[in-house]
């Protein structure tokens, strides 16, 4: 049994129920899809390669739909992150990271983030390069015996100034926000969500984006987010 049918294996066994990660209710509020693969063709590289018109663009996509949150991109082919030499290869011709691992959630700066399961801080840093995750939390989770993490990308420098390795975060617990884009990286106020099996000796970091090439390995060690998120399903 691999390591993603014995997560799924331990939840359904559990029976846990999963705290919603953002303030969120389906009888009132409404999930829009956003699409940030090359089947988007309003997004042109003179929004892409700047932060306020791409601000603008999410916001008035949110606002038209009447949406809450925007929501998407689990193992999506983005052509968005060519705007950032972060997911570009270090040498000339070698394939650029463009598949996403984990799933954003777009919406206002400063909201909530709230801790979908008990965990502990493994580690955080503030990721502090254009396009990349700015201030970043990953928890460490165990239910039933079997560890796993969650990485929390994209906060405000507020969500890592007053944690430690080691401190122990409650289900339910407000422990982070969504960032402005000075603090997150240089991109619209929005969460990175993304769930690692094995994350090695990674500290306050780890890939959210793979080549295409290597997707198989990469989508392995980084299921699904909707099998703690449990989202999808309000999408309209």
């Amino acid at each position: 049994m691999n390591q993603l049918s014995v997560l799924e294996n331990v939840i359904n066994v559990s029976g846990i129920s999963f705290h919603r990660i953002v303030p969120f209710s389906p009888e009132k509020d409404k999930l829009l899809s956003l699409d940030f693969t090359a089947a988007n063709k309003e997004l042109i590289p003179g929004i892409l390669n700047d932060t306020l018109l791409f601000s603008q663009w999410v916001n008035n996509k949110l606002e038209k739909n009447n949406a809450q949150y925007g929501i998407g991109g689990y193992a999506e082919h983005r052509t968005v992150y060519s705007a950032s030499k972060v997911f570009d290869g270090n040498d000339h011709g070698e394939e650029p990271r463009r598949l996403h691992l984990g799933t954003d959630i777009w919406g206002k700066p400063n909201t909530p983030v709230i801790a979908p399961l008990d965990g502990i801080v493994h580690s955080f840093a503030f990721n502090n390069r254009f396009g990349d995750y700015g201030a970043t939390t990953i928890l460490s989770h165990n239910l039933q015996g079997f560890s796993f993490f969650t990485l929390f990308g994209h906060l405000s420098l507020n969500s890592i100034k007053n944690i430690s390795d080691g401190q122990r975060i409650t289900a339910g617990e407000i422990f982070a926000e969504f960032g402005v884009p000075a603090e997150n990286g240089q991109w619209p106020p929005h969460l990175h969500f993304q769930v690692i099996l094995d994350i090695g000796n990674w500290q306050g970091d780890y890939p959210g984006v793979c080549k295409f090439s290597e997707r198989e390995k990469w989508l392995a060690n980084s299921p699904d987010p909707d099998i703690i998120l449990q989202m999808n399903q309000y999408l309209q």
